[in-house]
């Protein structure tokens, strides 16, 4: 992998996939199912190289899903160090990710520089197997280029993925509501930053993915999110903040 642009592939080059922790892997895991974590691989079907975004709770089974579509892993993509997306102490359960990941396939695991420290400590990566990026960076896969939007507020360093017209947004949005902002490294008013100014030169027609189960549907465009979504409904950060800011 490399981090230039290159041209944009034909869509029918990008792979994709979207698993659902406790349906699509992890089928026995009550934390997994109770969670309702989305994982995604990208990648280049002509090169059969992929990433996972946010591996968790059952590694092996996702590399083996993506090794059934002729997909090879070759590096991580991190949303934020929370344990339910890159594994790690969860209220007292130890929960796979990233680090049963670079057991079983050497690679990097991409984060934002400001989530270094906090992935280090809840997965004990080294700093070694971080690969550690600024917003607007672009990780390429293949020749399907794959840009990482800084969006802090959900924790300092998380972060969303866009390819291919679909804008993976992690904890930092859902199909309705958004990351919660009341654990450690969270802030209410960063959050609303990267909602209405980082997120705002996404185009309306790019289709959000989210990191959780949290709507009944798996997907939907960021235009009608932003029209039905409530927490596009404060007209002023000061009204933001006060819904949200508590």
């Amino acid at each position: 992998m490399a981090s230039h642009h290159p041209k944009s592939p034909a869509s029918s080059r990008v792979y994709f996939r979207q698993w659902l922790a406790g349906r699509d892997f992890a089928a026995d895991d009550p934390i997994g199912a109770q969670m309702a974590n989305y994982v995604y691989a990208v990648g280049d079907a002509d090169t059969g190289e992929a990433v996972l975004v946010d591996p968790c709770y059952a590694v092996d089974e996702l590399i083996d899903k993506a090794a059934h579509d002729g997909m090879r892993i070759v590096g991580a993509l991190a949303t934020h160090y929370h344990p339910d997306h890159v594994g790690g102490d969860l209220y007292g359960e130890q929960l796979q990710g990233v680090r049963e990941l670079l057991a079983r396939c050497p690679c990097k695991v991409h984060v934002q520089r400001a989530e270094a420290p906090w992935v280090q400590r809840m997965t004990g990566c080294s700093h070694g197997d971080l690969a550690l990026h600024d917003s607007g960076d672009v990780v390429r896969v293949g020749e399907v280029p794959i840009t990482l939007i800084h969006t802090p507020g959900h924790t300092p360093g998380s972060q969303c993925f866009l390819v291919d017209g679909k804008l993976l947004a992690g904890d930092t949005l859902f199909l309705q509501g958004c990351g919660r902002t009341d654990f450690p490294g969270g802030d209410a008013r960063e959050l609303y930053l990267s909602l209405t100014q980082k997120l705002a030169k996404v185009p309306d027609d790019v289709v959000l993915y989210p990191g959780h189960a949290y709507d009944p549907r798996g997907h939907a465009g960021l235009g009608e999110t932003r029209r039905s979504n409530f927490v596009f409904k404060p007209k002023s950060e000061a009204e933001w903040l006060a819904m949200f800011g508590g």
